[in-house]
C-alpha cells in the first residue's frame, strides 16, 4: 500500500514538473514570438509548424468557398465555387482573382487570363521607372557632391537592386516539401505579415501612406518641372513660372475622369523613346564642348549643408520597389527576376553616371537644378517643349495609382470602408469620387505654386519616402520574416543598409526642410 501511494505521489510530482517546464518553455517561445523571431527546438517542430500553417490556409480557403456558395444560394458549388476562395488559398498566383468589374457585372473568371510578360518587358518597365525625367536633377547632385556623388549613384544602384530582390524574397515561404511558394502578393501584404498578429493591418497602413506621399509628390514634381521648363524656354514672355504651372494643370484636369490607363498607355512607349532622344541630344551637346570641360571643378570634398539633399535626389531617381511585387507576379518566368534586376540597374548606373558627369563637366558651377535650363536658348526651347509633353503625359500614371490607393483605403475596403464607393452600380463615377480626383489635381497645383523648387522637393521626397520604401522597410521586413534562414553576411547587409539608410534619410530630410525654409525666408525663386 505504501509503495502504491509513493508511486502515485511520484507520478503527480513528475506530471507537475513537466507541466511547469512546458509552461516556462511556452512563455519563452511566446516572448520570442512577440519580438518577431520564430523560436523552435528542433527541425521536427518546424515541420509541424509549416504543416499547421498550410492546413490553416487550406481550411480558411475551403471555408471561404463554402460561404461564397451559401451566399449564391448553392449555385456556386462545383468547380465554379472552388475558384473563389481566399486569396491565400491560391498560393501559386495562377488562380483567378476575386475582382469584379467596376460596373458591377461579373467577370468571366474561367476564360479571362492575364497575359504574362517576359523578362525583357519587365526590364523595360523597371527601366522606365528608374530612367525617367528625374535624371535631369543628377548633375545638380554632382555639383554638391563631386566624386562622392558619382560613387553614390553606383552605391544607390547596388543597394536598390539588392533591396528589390529581398523584397521579392519576402513574398515566398517554404511548404512542407521545402518548395518556395508565393504566399503574398504586394508590398502591403509583406508589411501586414511583419506586424501580425498583434497589429495585423498597421504595416499596410504605413506602406500605403508612404506610397501616397511618394506618388502625390511625383505628380507635384511633374507640375513643377513643367512650369520651370516653360518659363526658362520663353523668358521674354510676360508669363511667370507659377502661371505656366497653372496652364499645365489646366491641361491635366481631364485626368480626374480617368477610369483606366488604356488611353494613356498608348503614348508611354513614344514618351519614353522621346526622353531617351532628349538625353542623347543633351549628351551630344556636352560632347561638342568636351575641350572646355572643367575637370578641376569636380571636387573630392562635399558641401556638408547641401550634399544630403543630393542623396535624396539620387535615391529618388532609383525608386521602383512599389510595383516590383506586382511585376514579378506577372512574369512568365519569375526565376529570371534577379537577372532582370541586375542588368537594368547596371545599365541605369552607367547611363546616370555618364549623364550626370558629362553635364556637370560642361557647365561646372553654373549647373542648374534642371540641367536643360543650361542649354542655349534655341536648343533649350525645343528640348524643354518635348520634356513638358513627356511630363504631362507621365502625370496620369502616378496620379491614377494614388487615386486607386486612396479609393481602396477609404472607399472600397469591404465592410470597414469609411466612405461610400466612388462608383455606382453602372460603373459611373459618383460626385464625391470626382471631387476627390479634382481635389488631388488642385492640391498638386497649389504645392507646385507655393513650393516651386524642383531639387529641394525631389530631395525631400527621396529622403522621406524613397529611403523608407527602398532602404529601410525592405531590409527590416527581410530580417523579420526570414530571420531563421538568413546567413550572417545577409544579416550584416540588412542591418548596414537599415542604419545607413536611416542616417541618410534623417539628414536629407532635415537639410531639405532647411533649404525650403531658407527659400521661403529670402523669397528665392528657381
Amino acid at each position: 500500500m505504501a509503495t502504491l501511494i509513493r508511486g502515485k505521489l511520484s507520478n503527480k510530482l513528475s506530471n507537475a514538473a513537466t507541466a511547469v517546464s512546458n509552461k516556462s518553455q511556452a512563455k519563452v517561445s511566446g516572448m520570442f514570438a512577440r519580438m518577431g523571431f520564430q523560436a523552435a527546438t528542433d527541425e521536427e517542430a518546424l515541420g509541424f509548424a509549416a504543416c499547421d500553417d498550410l492546413d490553416y490556409d487550406h481550411r480558411q480557403g475551403m471555408q471561404m468557398d463554402i460561404l461564397t456558395s451559401d451566399e449564391m444560394g448553392g449555385e456556386g458549388s462545383g468547380d465554379g465555387g472552388a475558384l473563389d476562395g481566399d486569396s491565400h488559398y491560391q498560393r501559386d498566383g495562377t488562380g483567378p482573382s476575386r475582382s469584379a468589374s467596376k460596373d458591377g457585372g461579373p467577370t468571366n473568371e474561367l476564360t479571362e487570363v492575364r497575359p504574362k510578360i517576359t523578362a525583357w518587358e519587365a526590364g523595360w518597365n523597371v527601366t522606365n521607372a528608374i530612367q525617367g525625367m528625374f535624371v535631369l536633377g543628377l548633375p545638380y547632385a554632382i555639383l554638391h557632391g563631386g566624386y562622392l556623388g558619382l560613387f553614390l549613384i553606383i552605391f544607390a544602384a547596388v543597394v536598390c537592386c539588392y533591396t528589390g530582390k529581398i523584397l521579392i524574397a519576402c513574398l515566398y515561404e517554404e511548404d512542407e516539401d521545402g518548395q518556395l511558394v508565393r504566399v503574398r502578393d504586394s508590398y502591403v501584404d509583406i508589411a501586414n505579415a511583419c506586424c501580425a498578429p498583434r497589429f495585423p493591418t498597421i504595416g499596410g497602413h504605413i506602406v500605403n501612406v508612404a506610397q501616397i506621399i511618394e506618388l502625390v509628390m511625383t505628380c507635384i514634381l511633374y507640375v513643377v518641372v513643367s512650369g520651370n521648363l516653360m518659363y526658362n524656354s520663353f523668358p521674354n514672355m510676360p508669363i511667370s513660372q507659377k502661371s505656366w504651372a497653372i496652364i499645365a494643370t489646366a491641361a491635366l484636369l481631364p485626368c480626374a475622369f480617368l477610369k483606366n490607363l488604356k488611353a494613356v498607355s498608348k503614348f508611354s512607349l513614344l514618351c519614353t523613346l522621346a526622353h531617351f532622344v532628349i538625353n542623347v541630344l543633351v549628351i551630344a551637346y556636352c560632347l561638342s564642348r568636351a575641350r572646355d570641360w572643367a575637370w578641376d571643378k569636380v571636387k573630392f570634398y562635399i558641401d556638408v549643408k547641401k550634399f544630403p539633399i543630393s542623396i535624396g535626389i539620387i535615391v529618388f531617381s532609383y525608386t521602383s520597389q512599389i510595383f516590383l511585387p506586382s511585376l514579378e507576379g506577372n512574369m512568365q518566368k519569375p526565376s529570371e527576376f534577379h537577372c532582370m534586376m541586375n542588368w537594368t540597374h547596371i545599365a541605369a548606373c552607367i547611363l546616370k553616371g555618364l549623364f550626370a558627369l558629362v553635364a556637370y563637366l560642361t557647365w561646372a558651377d553654373a549647373t542648374k537644378e534642371v540641367i536643360t535650363d543650361n542649354l542655349p536658348p534655341g536648343i533649350r526651347a525645343v528640348v524643354n517643349i518635348f520634356l513638358v509633353a513627356k511630363a504631362l503625359l507621365s502625370y496620369p500614371l502616378p496620379f491614377f495609382a494614388a487615386v486607386e490607393v486612396l479609393e481602396k483605403s477609404f472607399f472600397q475596403d469591404g465592410g470597414r470602408k469609411y466612405f461610400p464607393d466612388c462608383y455606382g452600380g453602372d460603373g459611373r463615377l459618383k460626385s464625391w469620387g470626382l471631387t476627390l480626383r479634382c481635389s488631388l489635381v488642385v492640391f498638386t497645383l497649389l504645392m507646385a505654386i507655393y513650393v516651386p523648387h524642383f531639387a529641394l522637393l525631389m530631395g525631400l521626397t527621396g529622403s522621406l519616402t524613397g529611403a523608407g520604401l527602398c532602404f529601410l522597410l525592405p531590409s527590416l521586413f527581410h530580417l523579420k520574416l526570414l530571420w531563421r534562414k538568413l546567413q550572417w553576411h545577409q544579416v550584416f547587409f540588412d542591418v548596414a543598409i537599415f542604419v545607413i539608410g536611416g542616417i541618410c534619410s534623417i539628414s536629407g530630410f532635415i537639410h531639405s526642410m532647411e533649404g525650403l525654409i531658407e527659400a521661403f525666408k529670402y523669397n528665392i525663386e528657381e
